[in-house]
Order: C-alpha cells, then structure tokens, then sequence
C-alpha cells in the first residue's frame, strides 16, 4: 500500500508543483521577473519541495517502522515455532503452543483445544489461569457458542467484545470476565487437530488483522508440531509393543531351558531315593535348589531392567545410569558409568542398546565373578558406542570371535539385538582377563531423534 502511495506521490507531486508555479506566476503577472516576483517565486518551490520530501520521508518512515515491526514479529514467529518443536512429548508441546501464543501476540489469557476425528475435545489446555482458577471453572468447553464456531467449522474470529456477540453461549461460573477474542484453528495432517484462543491483550488494545495473520502463521508450525509429537508418541508405542514381544520370546526361550534343567534334577532325585542313596538325592536337591535361587535373581533382575525405560522424560544415559545404580545395589558389584556425550536416537534404538546393556551386566553377574563393572557411553563424530567390561575370569573365544565351546544364550541374544537394529556387536575376552562387550553405531539421517 505504501508503495503504491509514493508512486503516486512521485508521479503526481511534480504536476502539481508545476501547476502551482505556473499559477503564482499568472498572479504575479509583469512582477514575475522582478527581483520581489523572483523570491515569492523561489518561495514557492521551496514550500512545494519540503512537501514533496516530507511527504516522501514520511512514508519512507512509515514502511521502515512496519518492515521492522514485520522482522520482530518473524523473529519472534520463528523462536517460538523453534521452541515448540523441539518437544516431543505431546502434553508439553500443547501447553508450549499456548505459551508462546500469548507471548507472541501479547496477551493475558490464551487456550488450545485439540480435537479428534469424532470432533470431540480431547484435551483443554490453558495460559493466565492458576491451577485453582481452572478447577473452580470445573469442566472444559464443549463447543458451544463462538469457540464452537472455531472448532466444527474452523473459522478465524476476532471480535473487539465477544460478550455483544449474539452467538456467544456465555461463561460458566469463576470464569475470568474476558471481552476481546482471538482464535485460528489447528490445521494437522494426523488424526487430531486444534483451535487456539487469545484473550485480553496486556496493552488493553484490540487485536489487528496483522496479528490474526501472526497467530495463524504460528497455527501452522504448531500443527506442524502436534503432528510430530503424535507421530513419535506411535513410534514409542509400537517400539514397547514389539520389546514386549521380543521379551516374551526371550522369557518363553530361557524358561524352557530352566524347566528342562529342574525336570531332570527332579528325575534324579527320584532315582537315587528309589535306590536309597540320599546323599546323591540331596546332592541333586541342593543343585535343584542352587537353579531355583538363579532363576529368582534373573526375575528380578528382568523386572529391574523393565523399569528402566526411555522416553520422552528420561533419555538414553538416565536409563542407564538408573539401571547401574540398581544392578550394583542388588547384586554387590561395583559399578561405574561414565558418558560424553548423549546419543539423540530413534527410540526403538535407544531401547535395544538399553536391552543390550542390561543382558551385558546380566551375564557379568551370572558368569563373571567379578567384583568390578564399568558402562561407557561415547559419542564419536559420525556415531557411537557403548561397553560394558569387568574384571572377571573371562572365557576363551575361538577364530571366529565366538564364545569356544558351548554357545551362550546371552551373548547370542545381544549380537541379535545389535544387528537388529543396524550396529557392530563386538566381544573381547580371555581367561583371566574380563570380559568386554561393545555395540558401535554409524548414524544415519534417519536414526538420529
């Protein structure tokens, strides 16, 4: 618009200045070429051209203040939109978009409903009220009234008193006395979406259509983000439903190989009391019973290890480090972690390396007799790796980096794990010199979180 202005001003200016030379030369007449016709003259333009100037500064002025209101606004668009996508938890990436909506317009109050397919209001969040405000308010919105219009129809709004309005449903009872309203919808491509609300600008000013065109281009990197948390929340989902599976299947695999080991002590015993030897039967009791103590350890240490998780909360290197401190307390090994670095990874990654860890301390525990235990994460420059070692009696391999001898459960579990998910499982050991266990990983664009 002001850039038409001044086009106009150029073309137009200097045929008006011209008119009005020529017209104070008509009115001066003969007195024109006389020294007092030349100064009214000079006069005359200079007047016309501090106008034109003025008015061409101005202008000039008034676009510079709004590209700089326009390069705050984007800085500020673009922060948020920073913000609010570098959160992944669903809950946190909600009450982030209306946050930093108030703050971006400048506003008491701000709300974000998100709705499903059915269109109902899944989760209410809001901004400006405490904790107590919103539980004497008592129940969400439904969608009746003006925010309703927003969330069937996903219109913009924004009403200078919304109170006037006739289609307003009004306030439950302690709501806070709002007039002015502000609200874009949520446009997502997964299943759910959303409608966002602004009320009461802090300056007492009504709301402008260069800010409901602020609000909806943040509506759009909000969406962008909901349907990012949305999206990881699935990935975990299904990566503790396939870890479940794995679990059962591993379970279901080493049970089988106690229940065959107690099924045959149990027939020895048998034996030997049907033949009156007691002392082999106690033998074979104490044995039966020594089983039955290692199974006990592995439950709990299985239910150890389920409890620690990654998630949203707690990244890679908490997992591990609550892990180790539960391990070493029941089991009586000293145990050290040490890190440098976090690896950002996909979760189904981050959870098998976990897996892993555990099955490596595990077996340090059964098998080891060691009386020291180190996990070191390191972050490399184009991956990572993870080592589990202790001070152990270790065990010879043969030339192919195996376990010599009998294969190990454990050991062949990890290597799937590794493998599965794309990394090097490495085994170093001899004996009388510990054993060390080694996943290494090369990122990839798609494995980094």
């Amino acid at each position: 618009m002001n850039f038409r202005r001044l086009k106009w001003i150029a073309i137009t200016a200097p045929i008006a200045f011209l008119g009005v030379l020529e017209y104070a030369r008509w009115v001066l007449g003969p007195e024109a070429g006389s020294i007092k016709g030349r100064l009214i003259l000079d006069a005359v333009v200079l007047v016309g051209a501090l106008f034109f100037y003025g008015a061409v500064f101005t202008i000039l002025d008034m676009m510079q203040a709004k590209l700089a209101r326009s390069n705050r606004e984007l800085a500020a668009l673009r922060e948020a939109s920073l913000d609010v996508t570098s959160h992944l938890a669903l809950d946190t990436v909600l009450r982030k978009v209306v946050d930093l909506a108030c703050n971006l317009v400048g506003t008491n109050y701000g709300a974000l409903s998100v709705i499903d397919k059915t269109g109902r209001v899944r989760t209410f969040v809001t901004s400006g009220l405490t904790a107590d405000e919103v539980e004497r308010i008592g129940s969400p919105p439904v969608g009746r009234g003006l925010l309703g219009l927003v969330l069937r129809e996903g219109q913009r709004l924004r009403l200078a008193d919304m109170t006037q309005d006739r289609r307003s449903a009004g306030f439950p009872p302690n709501h806070p006395a709002l007039r002015s309203l502000l609200a874009v919808p949520i446009i997502c491509q997964g299943p759910l979406g959303g409608n966002l609300y602004l009320s009461e600008k802090i300056d007492g000013t009504q709301f402008t259509a260069e800010e409901e065109d602020t609000l909806a281009r943040f509506a759009t990197q909000a969406a962008i983000a909901i349907d990012n948390a949305y999206l990881h929340s699935q990935v975990r989902s299904l990566a503790v439903a396939e870890e479940r599976l794995r679990i059962a299947h591993e379970l279901h695999d080493g049970q089988a190989q106690v229940l065959a080991y107690v099924n045959t002590k149990a027939q020895a015993v048998q034996e030997f009391l049907r033949h009156g030897n007691t002392e082999k039967a106690a033998e074979q009791l104490e044995q039966l019973a020594a089983a039955a103590r290692e199974v006990y350890s592995d439950v709990r240490e299985g239910i150890l290890g389920l409890r620690a998780m990654v998630d949203s909360e707690h990244s890679l290197t908490d997992a591990l480090r609550q892990h180790v401190e539960s391990w070493q307390d029941q089991c009586g090994i000293r145990a050290e972690l040490t890190v440098s670095g976090e690896p950002h990874l996909t979760p189904d990654i981050e959870l098998q390396i976990l897996r892993i860890v555990q099955e490596a301390l595990a077996n340090v525990r059964k098998h080891s007799e060691a009386t020291r235990a180190e996990v070191s994460v390191e972050v490399l420059p184009q991956g990572f790796r993870v080592q589990v070692s202790d001070d152990g009696v270790g065990f010879e391999l043969d030339a192919s980096g195996r376990p010599a001898g009998r294969p190990r459960f454990g050991l062949s579990t990890m290597r799937e794990r590794a493998e599965a998910i794309g990394a090097q499982f490495k085994l170093e050991s001899a004996t009388g010199s510990g054993t060390r266990v080694a996943i290494e990983y090369a990122f990839t664009p798609d494995t980094r979180n």
